[in-house]
């Protein structure tokens, strides 16, 4: 019996280019929240660098948790595990109560240790929520997660830095265009490995066409050291708080949440559905990376949505090929010039190729809509409401000012918000209540064939 997508095996470049377009479209994800809260702190170059090569580093090995797994432990699917960005606000905020900045990374550190280990615990109870997640609210969670990236693609092409003069210029988002351009060429009209990395092509001739544009920083590669390990607790023993503690664990519930609707939403781009032992094996590679990162200096890691587009569009589903890219992101954590190769890509070039990317992940999710059972009412409403909720975030970001910063961790994740609006509404209009037609109840995980049958 041939070997499920999921579990192939593919010749060792297939496997090295496809496993370094998964660390492209993540990479700027990745760095960002250390390059963010060690500015806060107010780091060094050398220390920041430090920082950044470490959650590189971290990365890597959570994506082996999850892509190679061990015991229950890795849903096994092609997953790419980082730091999420659910935790950055938090963790400034954590800097900024504290009076001594040197003690601001080991608050950081003990506290995610604590809600890495209280979520590896709880993942077991967590992953029964999957029966709630039937096809019109999985169709609506992964139509979010597209929409809710685009935003990130849209910066990325304006530029390096909202602040400077020449954010959102011309220059900036020609270059973004001529990328898109040669990735949409690329996939309609070569065929085969070409196709498939589409988007690594696109990446490397979008950051050739940008040199000329004085766009293209070669200064990482020429101040980068070769050779880098990040030291365990190198910014000191982790402390324990307890504020920070209970803030992080706010972020690790998010997180969670977010990496269940990821999971569900893979297992459906791959065919392979994510079902509760699949969904708690994720969890435990989530939150056992966490807890494991900050030994090494790392934050909170979870799974990247932005590469579950990077599956939709090049149909390349081996959990291998991201392992190998889980690789690479340890090979950067440990040579820190090698690192650098990446940061060299101009931020517009990233952004043309993350319109493509996020906005697959959209399409995806509006695929599963379509067999979920649309004619009908009740699920236009879910849809339409669960949608709504989502993009608050993106379209109003002020909205939920007034709000407590607890409250707001949860709030401003328009994919959380989403997902438990649509997992509410589905269980108000077609779970419970006697008044309902007997064709309207469906069982939680009823597919949207089955429901079309039923009509």
């Amino acid at each position: 019996m041939a070997d499920h997508p999921v579990d192939e095996k593919l010749p060792a470049l297939n496997m090295a280019t496809s496993g370094l377009q998964h660390v492209a479209a993540m990479y700027a994800g990745v760095v960002a929240p250390p390059l963010i809260v060690g500015a806060a702190i107010g780091l060094s170059a050398t220390d920041l660098t430090f920082l950044t090569g470490a959650c590189l580093f971290t990365a890597g090995l959570a994506t082996f948790l999850q892509t190679l797994g061990f015991w229950k432990i890795g849903a096994r699917l092609p997953f790419v595990n980082g730091v999420t960005f659910a935790g950055v606000a938090p963790m400034t905020a954590i800097v900024a109560s504290t009076e001594d900045k040197s003690d601001a990374l080991p608050i950081i550190f003990g506290a995610v240790i604590v809600a890495g280990l209280l979520g590896f615990l709880a993942a077991p109870v967590f992953c029964k929520a999957v029966r709630f997640f039937p096809p019109v609210v999985t169709g609506s969670v992964i139509t979010l997660i597209g929409v809710s990236l685009l935003p990130v693609a849209f910066g990325w092409a304006q530029g390096p830095d909202p602040r400077a003069d020449d954010y959102g210029s011309t220059t900036y988002l020609t270059l973004a265009g001529i990328t898109l351009l040669i990735v949409l060429l690329l996939r309609r009209f070569t065929r085969g490995f070409v196709k498939q990395i589409a988007v690594l092509l696109g990446l490397i001739v979008g950051t050739l066409v940008a040199i000329p544009f004085g766009v293209t920083d070669f200064s990482p590669v020429a101040h980068a050291d070769v050779v880098g390990f990040p030291t365990p607790f190198h910014f000191g023993a982790p402390q324990f708080q307890l504020a920070a503690i209970l803030s992080l664990c706010v972020v690790m519930v998010v997180s969670m949440t977010e990496s269940t609707a990821d999971m569900l939403a893979l297992g459906e781009i791959v065919e392979r559905p994510a079902d509760e032992k699949t969904i708690a094996a994720g969890l435990r590679a989530d939150t056992l990376g966490s807890a494991i990162s900050p030994l090494f200096n790392g934050f909170m890691c979870s799974a990247f949505a932005q590469n579950i587009g990077l599956v939709a569009m090049t149909r390349i589903r081996s959990r291998y090929v991201v392992a190998t890219g889980g690789g690479f992101l340890v090979l950067m954590g440990l040579c820190p010039m090698a690192a650098s190769l990446i940061a060299v890509v101009p931020r517009p070039v990233l952004g043309g190729a993350g319109v493509v990317l996020f906005g697959s992940v959209a399409a995806s999710g509006i695929q599963t809509l379509v067999r979920a059972g649309l004619d009908r009412d009740n699920n236009v409403l879910i849809v339409a409401v669960s949608l709504a909720v989502g993009i608050i975030p993106i379209t109003a970001p002020e909205f939920y000012h007034a709000f407590p910063e607890t409250a707001k961790i949860v709030l401003d994740s328009g994919i959380s918000t989403g997902c438990v609006t649509a997992v509410v509404l589905n269980l108000l209009f077609n779970h419970l209540g006697k008044g309902r037609e007997a064709h309207d109840v469906t069982h939680p995980m009823e597919s949207g064939q089955e429901i079309a049958a039923a009509h």
